[in-house]
Order: C-alpha cells, then structure tokens, then sequence
C-alpha cells in the first residue's frame, strides 16, 4: 500500500497559481510555497497569469499539467478575477482539487464565494501546512474541514525560495526579497497590525542567498520587510553588501520608518549613488489625534527631521504614502498633512483611500465614525462621518492627477507655479477643473494634458499666459513628444510662440514604484 501511495505522488502534479496585477510582478508567495515543498518541489510548477487574462484562457493552461491539485493566491487586487477562474475550473474539472491561500482569504472567509467553490483555504501562513495538506491529500487522507489554520514556523524553518527565480524572471520581473517578517507597530488599517512583532531571517543565510541572485545577474531587488530600518544592525550589513557590489545597474527598493534613522544608518543611506536607492515612506497622516486613534506610534517632528535630511544630503528616491479616509480625519486635517508633506519635498507623494483589508483592526471604528466601505474590491471607503462620498470621489481623483502630473515628473517646471504656497487647495482646483472639462481620469494623453494645464491655468486659475508658457515648453522639451500641443504654437492673440522648443529623446528619469 504504501508504494501506491509513493508511486501516486511522484506521478501528480501541482499547479500554484496567481493572477498578478501586472506581468512585471512576480509572485513570491507561490515560489516560498514550492521552496518547502522537500522531494515533491519538482512536481510544483508555478503558473502566473495577470488581471487582465480571461479564465478560460487561465484555466486551459492550468489544465494542460493535469493536475489533481491546484493552489491560489488570492489578494484584495485579484479577488474578482480569481473567483472567476476557480467557477470555471470546478466546473470544467471539478476532480481538481482547489486550495486557496493569501491575505484576502484569510480572514472572514465564511461568507466568500470563492471559499465556498474552493476545497480547502490555509489561512495565515502557509509554508509548511500547503505540504502538509498536500501530502495528506494524495495519501488519501484528506482532512474532513475546509479551514486550516496555518501553522507559523520559525523563521529556520521556512526554505528561502530565491533559486525558484528563472532566468527570465531575473530578466523581466521585479524580484521580491525579504530579510525579515512581520511588524512590531499596531497601526489599524494594515493587517501587520495582527503581528505580535517583526522576526529576522538568519541574515548570513539570507546573504548566501542574495549572493546567487547577484551572481546570476539579478540587479533590482525589492524588499519587501515593513520595517527595514528596524534593526539597524542588519540594515547597515545588508546595505553595506550591496555596496561591495556596487555598479550602473543596481537598484534596491526599502520601506522604512521616517522616525527612526540614527547617524550610523544616515552615514550609510549617503554611499549610494543616485538611482541606486528608492525609500517608500509611509507617513499616512501627520495629525495626531487620528494618529492616537488608529494605534500609529510616530514622532511627526523626528519624521520631518529624517526625511528632510534625506531629501537633502542622500541621493536617494523617496516615495511618501499618505492614506485619505482614516477615522477622525477631515477634508481640512487631511489637506493640511498633504501641505505639510509636499514642503518637505519628496519625489512622490503617493494619496491613497483608506481599504478595508479583511482581519484589519480598522473595523472597530466603524460604527462611532459612521464608517462605510464599497463592498465590491478593493473595499476603498466611500464616507464616513467626517467625509462625504463626493469628498472621497473629488480625492480619488487628484491622486489619479497628481500622479500623471506631480508624481510623474513631466511638469516639473509648472506645477511649483501652479501649487505655490497652498499647494492641496490649489492642486484641487486644477484637479477639479480636469475632471470637468474630461470626465476622464484615465486615457488622457500627455499632449492633451499640457493644454488641459495650460487652459485651466490660464482661463481659469487667472495665470498669465507669458509666466505659464514658458514652464510648459520646459517641460515639453523633456517629454520626448514629436507632436507639440496647441498651447504652444500661439498664444490667445493669434500670434506664434516665441519660445524655442528643443525636442529630447530622453524621457526624465525617473524611479518607478510597483
């Protein structure tokens, strides 16, 4: 009996599969997964699809390995599109057996459809107990409830999945590394909150590790720890082993705690080159009552104290995030965080809405301030007793406007002019007047966006044509556009610009964040 059971495994095969948001990603959920698998790795074969693939198309792939068992990663990005692929390929295989992983699914998962078509759901981690569900299954002693809770290992205890990255992921994907889990901070609108604290990956191991991805030509890596300057100690290793292998196309993405940089840390940040390092930031509100309600421990002095010093002695990219929606935050309380973080000037400042991530803490909020979230993915809030939905509505869209023409680069020149020393109160009005004129946030060309700038500005924020012009054919130089936008070829009277318009090739540079 037992040589039909060890004949059956070594015959079956696999699938682990995802639905990422874009074929740039990788999904480093699934390769930690196959990592752990011991001897039945090789039966494991990873297939990654993007949001935009059809599930007919997703699940004929699928099916091409026949496999007996199929496992997902589901998140709030891919809910949806996930939910489809498994209808269809119960209903087309209904034999396959179909196990669910992933934040999304982890908690609140009784009234989930997609749990409901699914066989078995791990919640939480998933390392070791998708082995052991794995090997129960093909053994023949499948377990008779859905739910498993995953089993949390020690960090030793988890194989490092960075050999799973191809040649071609090397070449074509970002590469998500981390050297350390978890999160010792409390803040309620992030599931890291449901951490007791924040575990190291044995750092000399981890090194190793980095070490093959480096020699196997890996060159932009993205970690993915929520506190990278947590122990300082490890950051000042890790960083100073990339800078014995410093050269052109190195790139490493950290996210760090603006309150905590001490001088050995700063003394480190400044050996970089530019281009090599981009900090995300996540400064989410600089009020401190919302703060204190939310459970988020940060010293807003020391934050603007550190990235202030980073902005002006590093040559580092820094992305700031800031969240509009929080419990306890105005229209007003919110504007004035956005003023307050655009002077210390950032590269990016990235306006996100408050989500409703499943297990969050946030919840505890939601009747004292009235709170209300889209029931459809990514659950954004759409009103609480603070802010209205045409508040949430006119947010949603400056963000989308000020990442095509703050966070983008290309205006440069004009937007300092534009924003002056209210930069959110003025931003909104152009934002505002956009969106009037459009009723588009998306789809719009960068050469109809000039004049879009150019025309509100000057029609309607009551700005010179002769002090704007000029801003915008400076930023236009740098565009790479072949195509020169109206605005610039007259002025209102008729007559020709005279401002010389040199063409480049090069488009800024610029480091984009995924």
């Amino acid at each position: 009996m037992q040589n039909n059971v060890e004949s059956k495994v070594v015959d079956t095969s696999i699938v682990l599969s995802t639905l990422n948001a874009r074929y740039i990603h990788s999904a480093f959920g699934l390769r930690y997964l196959q990592a752990n698998m011991a001897e039945l790795q090789e039966r494991c074969v990873i297939e990654e699809f993007t949001l935009d693939s059809r599930p007919e198309d997703v699940v004929e792939k699928i099916l091409e390995h026949a496999p007996q068992i199929v496992g997902f990663g589901v998140y709030i990005w891919n809910v949806t599109q996930t939910e489809r692929v498994v209808d269809l390929l119960k209903t087309v295989a209904p034999d396959v057996i179909v196990i669910l992983g992933g934040p999304e699914v982890s908690y609140e998962s009784e009234g989930q459809r997609i749990v409901q078509l699914a066989d078995y759901l791990i919640s939480g981690w998933g390392e070791l107990s998708f082995n052991s569900l794995v090997r129960d299954i093909l053994s023949g002693n499948s377990p008779p409830q859905k739910m498993i809770v995953g089993e949390q290992p020690k960090l030793d205890q988890i194989c490092m999945p960075y050999h799973l990255y191809t040649d071609d992921d090397i070449k074509n994907r970002i590469l998500y590394v981390e050297a350390s889990r978890g999160c010792p901070f409390k803040c309620e609108f992030c599931l890291s909150a449901l951490d007791k604290t924040a575990w190291p990956f044995d750092l000399d191991e981890f090194l190793k590790q980095m070490e093959m991805l480096y020699q196997k030509g890996a060159r932009h890596f993205k970690f993915v720890d929520r506190t990278f300057n947590l122990k300082v100690a490890n950051s000042l290793k890790i960083m100073e082993f990339f800078l014995e292998r410093m050269d052109d196309d190195l790139f490493l993405h950290f996210e760090v705690i603006p309150d905590h940089l001490p001088d050995a840390l700063k003394q480190g940040m400044t050996k970089f080159p530019s281009g090599t390092l981009q900090f995300e930031i996540g400064i989410q509100t600089f009020n401190p009552e919302v703060q204190k309600l939310i459970n988020r421990r940060q010293n807003n002095q020391k934050a603007k104290e550190n990235l202030r010093w980073i902005m002006q002695n590093t040559a580092a990219y820094v992305h700031a995030d800031l969240i509009f929606g929080l419990p306890g935050e105005s229209l007003e309380s919110f504007a004035d965080s956005f003023d307050q973080l655009h002077a210390l000037a950032p590269h990016e400042i990235q306006v996100g809405i408050l989500k409703r991530l499943k297990g969050s803490p946030i919840v505890r909020h939601t009747r004292s301030h009235a709170m209300v979230f889209n029931p459809n993915p990514p659950f954004s809030i759409v009103s609480n007793n603070l802010v209205s939905f045409a508040d949430v509505q006119n947010i949603a869209r400056f963000a989308r406007y000020w990442d095509l023409i703050g966070n983008s680069g290309r205006f440069k020149n004009t937007l300092p002019a534009l924003t002056g020393d209210n930069p959110f109160q003025s931003f909104m009005q152009l934002a505002s007047a956009i969106y009037e004129r459009t009723g588009q946030t998306h789809k719009i060309s960068l050469l109809r966006l000039y004049d879009l700038v150019f025309d509100i500005a000057t029609k309607e924020l009551a700005f010179d044509e002769a002090r704007i012009q000029p801003l915008i054919a400076a930023d236009f130089a740098k565009s790479g556009l072949k195509s020169i936008p109206r605005c610039l070829l007259t002025t209102s009277s008729g007559n020709k610009l005279g401002v010389p318009l040199r063409h480049s090739k090069r488009h800024n540079a610029r480091q984009t964040r995924h």
